[in-house]
């Protein structure tokens, strides 16, 4: 139990720039983190619908999801949208070598930039145009399942980069990390369907599959694998699957 709870520190403090105890984590705990990344998905997902809660309180859903998506920002620091517009900038580069070389690059570019303006701006008005209490139980959802779609990647992809971000995951993940991982997805799928209907849960799962599926033949063509950027991109994406499959179904 020690192990699987310090595999969840470690998923918190990568995932997140919300500050834990002071903990002794080593390579082995954020190995292990993977498993967890659903779990850090919905709290954060949780966060993000406080958020909303608040912002439509005070003045109606547009400012609820404006509120919505900056408490998750300021939860993760941007970190997963940061991945997004690094793939994009990187998918002008004609060679791995190049493409590589312009992830790494701290600066923003015009199709970085214009990827995240885009999925912020989706994000907003999908947001806006749901249901109130679809959208509180949809943002949890969303950021749980997509970071399971990350997890697949580690799982079933292998990593580009001497060194990295996701390092510690390069040799992939236990079977343990993705059966923990799956379970809590499918929980939360099943208790979305449970409060919905189950076939606004397989749509649901469905507009993840998309979202999974385009942004990994955007990165695996080019570079035989992924990068930590490429994990944020997926994830991201998954995210506005979600949504859209829930909006177009409602």
């Amino acid at each position: 139990m020690k192990k699987q709870f310090m595999g969840f520190c470690a998923a918190w403090v990568f995932l997140t720039r919300i500050p834990l105890p002071t903990m002794d984590m080593n390579e082995e705990n954020f190995a292990q983190a993977p498993a967890f990344y659903p779990l850090v998905g919905l709290l954060i997902g949780g966060i993000g619908s406080v958020g909303y809660a608040v912002g439509h309180w005070i003045e109606g859903p547009v400012i609820g999801a404006i509120f919505a998506l900056g408490a998750t920002l300021l939860a993760t620091g941007a970190f997963h949208e940061d991945g997004l517009a690094d793939l994009f900038d990187g998918l002008g580069a004609q060679t791995k070598d190049h493409m590589l070389e312009v992830m790494r690059d701290s600066r923003l570019g015009t199709f970085g930039a214009a990827a995240l303006f885009l999925v912020l701006g989706l994000k907003i008005a999908i947001l806006v145009a749901l249901p109130a209490s679809f959208t509180l139980v949809a943002l949890p959802l969303a950021h749980g399942i997509s970071r399971m779609s990350a997890v697949l990647v580690i799982a079933t992809s292998s990593y580009s980069r001497s060194e990295g971000t996701a390092k510690p995951v390069a040799k992939g993940i236990s079977r343990s990390a993705l059966l923990i991982g799956s379970f809590t997805s499918i929980t939360a799928l099943t208790a979305f369907g449970l409060w919905s209907s189950f076939d606004l849960a397989a749509v649901s799962l469905a507009g993840l599959a998309v979202g999974h599926v385009l942004t990994r033949l955007l990165f695996e063509r080019k570079l035989g694998g992924y990068t930590g950027d490429c994990l944020g991109a997926v994830q991201q994406v998954s995210e506005v699957g979600i949504y859209l499959a829930i909006a177009a179904w409602l």
